[in-house]
């Protein structure tokens, strides 16, 4: 087992509060993204996980024991880092092996291990090479085995995949995936990356400034961000804001919002909206669709052709510049005027604080058997 649990976790130097209280719930062999802007304190609560940063005030409890003031290596965790850290005179299986060593492990012990890890990340054809013949991919594979010989109860890792270019990125992101299944382990990842974050986490954990912004499943984070923050940060192209007023409130069929040229009824409780008021109109890419009798109308001023699909960049009048997912196979030209419409199903609304206002079914969207909107790219 393990469970780790952080509670009301403060990280302050001198009078500068990075961490600003933040209370989380790892469970056993869940895979926990942390995901924000830089900046925003996700590397220092891992480094405080770890134990190589003190905790300012708070509880770190792992297994039911608290842990504030266990040694990094006495609290039963590992860590990847952004950079490899290998020694370059050592060879694969004795830059693997150097914990096990230092903790004096008997050598036929320490082979053992040194050749499941192999197994399992597929090195056991590199064992005997130095880091510097391997590829940035191969490298990164061999940080990972350092940490799977130690049989940690948590894996942490610290951005370990910006250093390799977009190709390897991808492969490495479908290895690791593979890895939690495979070792049934609880791990615990930094990114900026929010498609990372998408393919990889079971639980997502968004923070921003020090603070918890929302934590859910991939799905949920997409189709239920709590705020415009979350919003724009989760999903790729992010999704399109538009200024609007409040032109009705029907409890039963949600708000009306006038948007360009016509209006759209969104499936949400009013709340605080009323006639009169404004609200921003949240709508990503795939729910916009081209139509010339669309509400709003814009001139196309960026195309992106990516094979199976098409971005369209529509600068509009009323709503700024929107994003628009197209088929790849759609004959839309630079410059062309078209119109859009929305799917209202699919929108959201947010109020002067940014704050979603609830949807009436707040599962329709992820029931849906159509998945395009819950792809993140």
């Amino acid at each position: 087992m393990a469970n780790l649990t952080l509670k009301a976790v403060h990280k302050t130097y001198g009078n500068h509060s990075v961490i600003k209280g933040v209370d989380l719930e790892i469970k056993d062999r869940e895979f926990v993204v942390f995901v924000g802007p830089s900046g925003c304190g996700k590397s220092t609560l891992l480094r405080m996980i770890a134990g190589l940063e003190e905790i300012s005030s708070g509880d770190l409890i792992l297994d039911g024991r608290r842990v504030n003031d266990v040694a990094p290596a006495g609290r039963g965790l590992a860590m990847v880092f952004q950079s490899y850290a290998l020694y370059p005179h050592m060879s694969v299986a004795d830059n693997m092996a150097f914990s096990l060593k230092l903790a004096r492990v008997p050598q036929e012990e320490r082979d053992a291990k040194v050749k499941a890890a192999a197994d399992v990340l597929q090195l056991d054809h590199l064992l005997d090479r130095k880091p510097g013949q391997l590829s940035g991919g191969q490298r990164q594979r061999v940080a990972i085995g350092r940490a799977i010989v130690r049989q940690p109860k948590v894996f942490l890792f610290d951005e370990p995949l910006s250093n390799l270019d977009a190709s390897l990125r991808v492969q490495m992101r479908i290895e690791l995936a593979r890895l939690h299944e495979q070792l049934d382990a609880t791990m615990v990842y930094v990114t900026h990356d929010q498609v990372e974050a998408m393919t990889l986490a079971s639980k997502i954990v968004v923070l921003r400034a020090g603070e918890v912004e929302q934590v859910g499943s991939p799905l949920e984070l997409y189709h239920h961000p709590r705020n415009l923050f979350v919003a724009g940060f989760i999903g790729s192209p992010k999704m399109n804001s538009v200024p609007v007023t409040c032109l009705s409130v029907d409890e039963t069929n949600g708000v009306t919002v006038g948007v360009g040229q016509g209006a759209v009824t969104v499936p949400v409780r009013g709340g605080e909206a009323i006639a009169g008021r404004a609200l921003t109109l949240g709508v990503r890419p795939e729910h916009l669709m081209l139509d010339d009798a669309g509400p709003v109308r814009g001139e196309v001023s960026v195309v992106e052709r990516l094979g199976g699909q098409t971005f369209l960049y529509v600068q509009t009048a009323e709503a700024g510049l929107l994003v628009v997912e197209a088929d790849g196979e759609t004959a839309v030209d630079l410059h062309e005027t078209v119109g859009l419409s929305l799917r209202a199903d699919a929108c959201h609304l947010f109020d002067a604080n940014g704050l979603a206002l609830e949807r009436l079914n707040r599962h329709a969207l992820l029931d849906r058997k159509a998945g395009r909107g819950s792809r993140a790219r």
